[in-house]
């Protein structure tokens, strides 16, 4: 039984919710989120609070249940806090600037990566080994800072590449080490 989905997401205040068919539009200070959520679960807005039910107990249902909730939750969280995630680079010459709205990354291959989010995420360099993503869609901001560590991923020997703030890379030692 899904324990995540049992439980009610609490709307805040300045928080608007609209429930159309299968349809959830979330309004609050920091912009809109919609999304189509599957049309097997009930959704119902009850005072300030979301809950989400299912139809019956089948694998399907169970797994979409805990699912269908956690992604209501995020959009609730997303339009009153926001969600960002921080990349930082490691390695001699490696290093990430912003030009106008772009970013472009120098990451020791022959030509510069460069970036450009789309609507609605914002991408911040507050040093030249650091990248932040920002935006209101934590899928979309987990997508781009993914896409950004993807141009360089960390390698186990020296530890170079980008990788996630406190991100953990376990290192090897390389042939001669005994």
């Amino acid at each position: 039984m899904s324990r995540v989905g049992l439980k009610p997401v609490e709307i805040p205040s300045g928080v608007e919710v609209k429930l159309e068919g299968n349809t959830i539009t979330v309004k609050g200070p920091k912009g809109e989120l919609s999304r189509e959520l599957h049309a097997d679960m009930i959704v119902k807005h009850e005072n300030s609070q979301i809950v989400v039910e299912r139809p019956s107990d089948n694998k399907e249902h169970r797994a979409l249940h805990g699912t269908t909730r956690s992604v209501i939750n995020n959009m609730v969280e997303g339009v009153t806090k926001g969600y960002e995630k921080a990349l930082e680079l490691v390695g001699v010459g490696y290093r990430a600037s912003k030009s106008g709205n772009k970013l472009v990354l120098n990451v020791g291959l022959s030509h510069q990566v460069e970036f450009v989010p789309e609507a609605g995420l914002e991408i911040d360099v507050p040093a030249n080994t650091k990248i932040i993503v920002k935006g209101i869609d934590k899928e979309r901001v987990g997508a781009l800072a993914s896409n950004i560590r993807a141009v360089r991923k960390p390698e186990p020997y020296k530890g170079k590449g980008i990788r996630y703030e406190g991100e953990f890379v376990r290192r090897k030692e390389g042939k001669t080490g005994k």
